[in-house]
């Protein structure tokens, strides 16, 4: 998928966004995120975040054929693997994640054009500033991005 499943927030602590929506994500798939990240650098990760009730569960790693610091292009065997995983499991794609290794972590106008989940949270992880990496969630619903708060559980 190219930049679909995409999607900032310090890491010492969930922010409130300007919405009363919050994601929910435990502290160890916001650390398999970053590990992910920085593993990927200077490219863009990619990956999906599924769960039950809004509150991730599994991380799941794509690789990013692009292999290019400014987009992604998730394997598409390896989505159908997650995807049969997910439907195993009895859980669903809350969420899809990329990162942005150089820049900010808000939706570029190529992350909105390209998001065709309405009902997923796009999370993007900003590395601009390595030892301090920025999470933040998004729902992008019709061209429009609105930022959502996340809560590390």
């Amino acid at each position: 998928m190219r930049g679909r499943l995409h999607p900032a927030l310090p890491v010492e602590g969930a922010t409130q966004a300007p919405t009363n929506k919050m994601l929910k994500i435990p502290k160890k798939n916001i650390e398999e995120m970053i590990s992910h990240a920085r593993q990927a650098y200077p490219t863009e990760c990619c990956g999906l975040l599924a769960g039950n009730s809004g509150i991730a569960s599994n991380t799941y790693r794509m690789t990013n054929i692009d292999q290019s610091p400014f987009s992604y292009l998730m394997e598409p065997k390896e989505q159908f693997v997650a995807l049969k995983d997910m439907r195993k499991k009895g859980i669903e794609m809350i969420a899809i994640y990329h990162s942005h290794p150089k820049t900010d972590a808000e939706p570029s106008i190529t992350d909105i054009k390209l998001a065709y989940y309405p009902d997923a949270y796009y999370i993007i992880l900003s590395l601009a500033e390595p030892m301090r990496p920025d999470i933040r969630a998004h729902r992008i619903i019709d061209g429009k991005a609105e930022e959502v708060g996340i809560t590390i559980v």
